[in-house]
């Protein structure tokens, strides 16, 4: 295999692309997941924080987050569901995709506000049954896996919600960190059916799209601003700090879009997410290698094609039953830590969060499953060079899931293998038959911002 770099057609993009709502019946199914995570491990109660950063664990089974507040889901092994929520979320609960029962504190509004209804959180919690607990979850949205200590005796809501439910119980009771009934090995949200894929395409379409359109928009003297302008649409929340950034990074700690302008020369990175997925690129705004700064003129050798490399590896190989140790391991042959400075994970798990986990990581055992969401995050760090990014959203899927989807979505399907005749076609990947791309530019890597019709591709 041979890394070339020369014209090439852009991918395809899809305009119009309407969301596609969560099914009751997978509202059923992610409840009873959860159940049985429970009652394999014994938990007679989980206790589900929310606010806006971390509301995704909440929302699985509510169907939404309250936003500007705090909440709790409480669930109970019977099935029995409870939301407390603040001021401006109690119109909410109607509205849970999982019934509940409701109770108002507002401990959780916004500061200053009406207390109203005010009583100790512990009565709340008693009310709902939680005293009775012997075996109670808490699930935040951290797993902690220290080399040394136990990783389920740390817990990441907030101070006064884990006093209130320590003077709930029983000095009897057990209070484990529970989060991995969620997001760790066989967790019930690392997996989604057709539905939920359908559901979450939405996003990955939508960043992928604004990525190719500021990708087009880069020129000599564009400011900041208005490249971060591309990068959001329709509307949609983003689950990432936008990034539009030109030349040096950070000046003044800013994180965000600027009214800089894009010189010639300047290394340039772009992100953007929404729910379902990410799009990032990384590269410089030159036209060919001689505009290239001093000191990197080997800058495509030396970090792109074989960071291109990697990803092409990644999507050739991977395929469901392979465990995230022998991936992992795969990158380090491919791309060698010790000469190409990476260490992260080489891909993570996706859903409502940008990041939620990852099976992918040195000596893992966990199996990659159909129905797992990943997004391809390699990250290549070297001194003295920029660095270079083409993050993208894919799905896992066998033969069965296929099926579903392609039954049940057949718009989505054909979105899908688009996507895969691209990139076996154009790009020259020989994709793995498990992989389904959710976002239109996976694999495309422009590493010259200038040259608009030139990306990296394979030659056989």
């Amino acid at each position: 295999m041979a890394i070339t770099f020369g014209p090439i057609t852009a991918p395809m993009t899809f305009s119009d692309v309407e969301p596609v709502f969560l099914t009751d019946d997978t509202l059923v199914q992610r409840k009873n997941a959860l159940l049985a995570g429970m009652q394999r491990e014994g938990f007679d109660w989980l206790v589900i924080y929310a606010d806006k950063e971390h509301g995704g664990n909440f929302e699985y089974l509510s169907g939404f987050i309250p936003r500007f507040e705090e909440g709790l889901l409480l669930l109970n092994h019977s099935g029995a569901c409870t939301l407390v929520l603040g001021n401006e979320n109690l119109k909410m609960a109607r509205f849970s995709r999982t019934a509940a029962a409701l109770l108002h504190t507002p401990y959780f509004s916004l500061p200053n506000q009406p207390m109203d209804n005010e009583v100790p959180l512990e009565s709340l919690f008693k009310d709902a049954g939680l005293a009775n607990g012997h075996k109670v979850g808490l699930v935040g949205w951290k797993m902690f896996t220290p080399a040394a200590g136990n990783g389920r005796a740390m817990f990441d809501l907030p101070y006064f919600n884990v006093d209130a439910i320590q003077r709930t119980l029983n000095d009897d009771a057990m209070l484990e960190n529970a989060i991995h009934l969620f997001i760790g090995d066989n967790g019930a949200r690392t997996t989604c059916n057709a539905n939920e894929i359908a559901h979450y395409e939405y996003g990955a379409n939508l960043a992928s799209k604004c990525m190719l359109e500021a990708l087009n928009a880069i020129e000599v003297g564009v400011r900041e601003t208005e490249l971060g302008a591309l990068l959001h649409a329709e509307g949609q929340c983003n689950t990432v700090v936008t990034i539009a950034a030109t030349g040096s990074r950070f000046d003044k700690a800013n994180l965000y879009p600027i009214c800089k302008k894009v010189q010639r020369g300047d290394p340039l990175s772009l992100t953007t997410a929404f729910k379902g997925g990410l799009s990032s690129r990384s590269g410089f705004v030159v036209a060919d290698q001689r505009e290239l700064p001093p000191g990197q003129q080997d800058y495509l050798e030396r970090i792109a094609k074989p960071y291109f490399s990697a990803v092409v590896a990644w999507l050739e190989n991977i395929r469901c039953g392979m465990s995230g140790g022998e991936l992992y391991q795969l990158i380090e042959q491919v791309l060698p830590k010790a000469r190409f400075g990476w260490h992260l994970n080489p891909g993570h798990l996706v859903a409502d969060e940008e990041w939620m986990s990852s099976p992918i990581y040195h000596q893992s055992t966990e199996l990659l499953k159909s129905g797992m969401m990943l997004q391809i995050d390699i990250i290549p760090s070297v001194p003295g060079y920029n660095g270079a990014s083409a993050e993208e959203c894919v799905v896992l899927a066998d033969a069965a899931l296929q099926s579903d989807i392609r039954t049940d979505y057949p718009a989505l399907w054909q979105r899908i293998e688009t996507r895969r005749r691209y990139l076996r076609e154009t790009i020259g990947i020989q994709l793995s038959d498990e992989i389904l791309p959710l976002s239109n530019s996976v694999a495309y890597l422009r590493p010259f911002f200038l040259a608009k019709d030139q990306a990296l591709s394979v030659v056989s």
